[in-house]
């Protein structure tokens, strides 16, 4: 258990300063600083080391294996506006509005940042696009955030970090999909 602790927490921080390097190149640095502050929390922190594996899958996965929910999402996903569950409400009459820009940017950084980490020397500028591609028909989310998402990490495949991951270049393709002038 005393293992888990600190791989779990390595882990951890390991994610959190690769979301902070892609946040900065995004021109967004103060969302990756304040990215996944919520895992350090005792409901967060305790499932995730209770259920680390091999750290190359979230704990939270084996959890929702093993009881059928995870208390750690349940209070992850409520505290952090990167996650198209936060902004769910299935009672209001947009159920998915649009995520506005810094949350949804974070929320790519968030996905290639998870597939770095998960895949370690595997990851391409393709994995992230791969494991979303997926994933994305599961997701309730604002049809346009989705193809937001989904051509950022085509455009991510196609060229790159240094074209695709700046903001001026995430502004367009975002307002383009939410149909906004500026922002």
């Amino acid at each position: 258990m005393i293992i888990n602790f600190f791989k779990h927490l390595h882990k951890i921080n390991t994610h959190r300063f690769k979301v902070f390097v892609l946040c900065c190149k995004c021109g967004i640095p103060f969302r990756g600083l304040m990215h996944d502050l919520s895992k350090y929390s005792p409901i967060e922190f305790f499932e995730g080391v209770k259920y680390y594996t091999n750290g190359k899958h979230s704990p939270i996965i084996d959890c929702k294996k093993q009881n059928g929910y995870s208390k750690a999402w349940l209070h992850h996903k409520g505290r952090n506006k990167h996650h198209s569950e936060y902004w769910l409400d299935l009672a209001a009459p947009t159920k998915a509005p649009i995520i506005p820009f810094k949350y949804s940017v974070e929320m790519i950084c968030d996905k290639i940042a998870a597939s770095k980490t998960y895949n370690g020397k595997k990851y391409t500028n393709m994995s992230a696009y791969y494991y979303w591609n997926k994933n994305r028909d599961n997701e309730i989310m604002n049809r346009k955030i989705q193809g937001f998402i989904t051509e950022v990490l085509e455009l991510l495949g196609a060229y790159g970090e240094k074209k695709v991951l700046n903001k001026k270049y995430l502004l367009d393709i975002y307002n383009k999909h939410v149909k906004r002038k500026g922002n």
